[in-house]
């Protein structure tokens, strides 16, 4: 049987390699317009304190937003996600990652442009912070407000 040193960089990217790295760094310049505003919303602990991490490599995946406080993976999806061959890419993936105990949340593009106050307060929710307004709508549009 092997052991793996769990240090805190190996339970912070769970032996993610060189290359995933690289990949992320190219990333985080390329975000897109859904994840630059929900990042606006997540950078400098902005959400009750708690570290979000962008583009940031998790094994052999990279996930859009990790909160690793929490060990939690935020996705942002945009319409390629609708296929089918990517949602079976997206559903193992999630799967994957659940396995080595991340919880996995997906919003879409839409959700996030044009429901942002609905994205964090599931986000809070979520991650059992307190500080959720009763007044906005769920992520799905459904609710008070919506």
């Amino acid at each position: 049987m092997v052991f793996i040193k769990k240090t805190k960089e190996y339970m912070l990217h769970l032996d993610a390699k060189e290359e995933v790295f690289r990949s992320a760094h190219a990333l985080r310049h390329q975000m897109t317009e859904a994840e630059t505003v929900l990042w606006e919303e997540l950078k400098g602990r902005n959400l009750n304190g708690l570290k979000f991490r962008r583009q940031h490599p998790v094994n052999r995946y990279i996930a859009d937003f990790y909160c690793h406080e929490k060990k939690l993976v935020i996705e942002v999806d945009g319409g390629i996600h609708e296929h089918n061959s990517v949602i079976e890419h997206d559903e193992n993936r999630s799967a994957e990652l659940e396995r080595l105990g991340i919880c996995v949340v997906r919003f879409t593009n839409d959700q996030v442009l044009n429901n942002i106050k609905s994205v964090i307060n599931k986000i809070r929710e979520i991650t059992g912070e307190d500080s959720v307004s009763n007044d906005a709508p769920s992520p799905s549009g459904e609710g008070a407000g919506g």
